[in-house]
């Protein structure tokens, strides 16, 4: 950790408000929620020169990996953050964070936890009040009731959604993948993928507590009995 200590964010709540403003070579800041080893980190932030990077890991142990790859590759525009996306209202301002990405994050399977997957409508809400109408959470996981039921509560939250698919690299890959992404495509897993879109309608913070669940075990997802489906078939190919 101290030898990446440069490319570490000791104090983000003492940026909120002036990320741009302390970093002004770059024009627009995105966030990744949940960077694991920081593959698709390094290889985006390559792609888009111009674009400060924020990555977030609350696992330390999995971030160091993610600096050290940014740090041997040299890539300035990345910076990360050793946090919890509960807190992130506290660390970006409104409209502060062009974009997000959540991708593969851990699905809660059980009702009780449902609150603690980052596409429930707190987080949601949370995403909201950082991004501008017009702003985007990039969302990609290889759990189709996970997925299923995500989408349910983007389209509850007032998200305009695109880019839907539930086998994002069927005729071969497509765009940067992560860690995980590129082992789960190599054994032949199904990718889903989504953009949501925050519009005037969609719901932050300021309109409440976010509702709360029943039934969110997500064996409950529409998308569950597909998904073991899916699964079965592709363990007989």
């Amino acid at each position: 950790m101290e030898k990446c200590a440069e490319y570490l964010i000791e104090d983000p709540a003492g940026l909120r408000g002036k990320w741009l403003q302390s970093f002004p070579e770059y024009e627009k800041l995105y966030l990744e929620i949940g960077c694991g080893k920081g593959r698709f980190t390094a290889d985006m932030a390559e792609r888009l020169p111009s674009v400060l990077y924020i990555a977030m890991e609350k696992v330390p142990d999995a971030m160091i990996l993610a600096m050290e790859r940014v740090r041997d590759r040299q890539i300035a525009s990345v910076h990360f953050i050793d946090g919890d996306a509960i807190n992130l209202t506290g660390m970006f301002a409104p409209e502060e964070v062009s974009r997000i990405y959540v991708n593969f994050c851990d699905p809660w399977p059980k009702s009780r936890d449902a609150k603690h997957r980052l596409t429930f409508p707190g987080f949601l809400r949370m995403y909201a009040d950082v991004l501008p109408i017009g702003g985007e959470v990039h969302f990609k996981t290889d759990n189709l009731p996970l997925f299923t039921w995500s989408v349910e509560q983007f389209v509850n939250e007032g998200w305009e959604l695109s880019e839907v698919t539930n086998d994002l690299h069927a005729n071969g890959p497509v765009g940067i993948m992560t860690d995980y992404e590129a082992k789960f495509y190599a054994q032949g897993f199904r990718i889903n993928r989504l953009v949501a879109t925050r519009t005037a309608g969609t719901r932050g913070t300021a309109a409440g507590p976010a509702p709360r669940m029943h039934k969110a075990a997500l064996t409950d997802a529409h998308g569950y009995e597909a998904s073991m489906a899916a699964n079965a078939e592709e363990k007989t190919e």
